[in-house]
């Protein structure tokens, strides 16, 4: 039975093969990943038909497939005999492939340039020799040193976690940017050049949000079965201000402005394969218990390449915590065609004047990036300043004021 390429989703035709998880010959079971393609918003695994063994894979990773193309043959019912088949050929191709390792691996070299390759940590078994039957000499030691090889290598789907680096002084690798990487880059120059993009900063005192977190967190996590975190209370203050200042909720369409009366926010999350933005739908219309659920299931499948087309489609605004990773200020960029992002940081402990006092508070640094084209300084400004007001005091919220 065939594995194909899947319906992908809507104006997707094409994708690029991942990583593999299964080789030729392995025996897999009905509903088991095999494959995982790379499109330009989400890798999808494509699951066995059937169980058996793989008797044959079409296209090696970093392929170009289409929707149909058939990715791998799986024999039914016939995993012992495939994968005994797949065994034999490979026996025998062990001894010739050590006999090269250790043919390469002992490559004649004079002793000075064994000394000389010892100490600058290079391994003479690398090193093109210049001497008589190929023989390393001290000259092509030191050549190598300031002019190390440049790796190409043959897996460039791998996350950058798993590539091997490549041994000696200056040494370079050169990888081709996955789907995602490429699509992402071109979004990046998108919102770039075709969006007046601005920042405004405020601060927020997170010390109301961090005593409520300490009273009733516990208790919340009993009932609701989930964490009580601080991405709740700043969707909740976003849906605030978005209905406070409708246009940062908006798009510019051509020549026309388009207003959405429903609050789609995306919330930036860091997946297996880099940072992704999944949409929680009418966030507006879901509790802080509803809230904290949605964004844990979404970082959930986000770390696991579980994310659908569904949950990456649309939004209205989004939220980027740089704060988890450290960061204590930034410019986020918009996310096309919205026409704003809030960018939380790191919260520290900082002297502020308080009532004539220096006192130190938990302060967090806060970022709105903007479409100048659509929002005045003024809209944006007055938006962040909506933002602090209900995380300083949240009880603002529960009432609507």
């Amino acid at each position: 039975m065939d594995v194909t390429v899947p319906q992908l989703g809507e104006s997707i035709v094409e994708a690029v093969v991942g990583q593999w998880k299964k080789k030729e010959g392995d025996a897999v079971a009905v509903d088991e990943p095999v494959v995982a393609l790379e499109t330009d918003k989400v890798t999808i695994d494509v699951q066995a038909p059937t169980a058996g063994a793989i008797s044959k894979i079409n296209y090696p990773a970093g392929s170009k497939v289409k929707i149909g193309d058939v990715l791998a043959v799986i024999a039914e019912g016939a995993a012992g005999k495939a994968a005994a088949k797949a065994e034999a050929p490979a026996a025998k191709a062990e001894a010739p492939a050590s006999a090269a390792a250790t043919s390469k691996s002992q490559a004649p070299a004079t002793p000075v340039a064994r000394a000389v390759a010892a100490d600058k940590g290079i391994d003479t078994a690398n090193v093109a020799g210049s001497g008589s039957n190929g023989r390393v000499m001290k000259d092509d030691v030191l050549k190598a040193s300031v002019h190390p090889p440049v790796v190409h290598t043959q897996v460039p789907n791998l996350p950058a976690t798993q590539l091997k680096a490549p041994t000696g002084p200056r040494a370079e690798e050169r990888v081709p940017m996955t789907t995602l990487r490429k699509r992402v880059a071109e979004r990046l120059l998108q919102a770039q050049n075709n969006a007046a993009i601005l920042t405004t900063f405020n601060e927020v005192d997170m010390g109301a949000v961090m005593a409520l977190r300490k009273a009733h967190g516990e208790r919340f996590e009993k009932k609701h079965g989930v964490k009580l975190g601080f991405m709740s209370f700043f969707v909740k203050a976003a849906i605030e201000a978005l209905k406070a200042f409708p246009a940062v909720n908006g798009s510019i369409d051509g020549e026309e402005v388009v207003f959405h009366h429903y609050y789609d926010v995306g919330v930036a999350v860091s997946g297996s394969r880099g940072l992704v933005v999944p949409i929680v739908r009418d966030a507006d219309r879901l509790s802080m218990a509803e809230l904290e659920k949605a964004i844990a299931e979404l970082g959930n499948k986000a770390r696991s390449d579980k994310l659908t087309l569904g949950d990456l489609q649309g939004g209205t605004f989004t939220i980027s915590n740089g704060g988890i990773f450290g960061s204590m200020l930034s410019t986020p960029i918009l996310n096309p065609p919205q026409t704003g992002i809030l960018g939380m940081h790191n919260i520290v402990e900082r002297p502020v004047a308080r009532d004539g006092q220096v006192v130190v508070r938990p302060i967090m640094y806060l970022a709105l990036s903007y479409d100048h084209r659509l929002i005045d300084g003024r809209e944006a400004v007055q938006f962040l300043v909506r933002i602090k007001e209900c995380i300083e005091t949240p009880e603002r919220m529960l009432l609507e004021v």
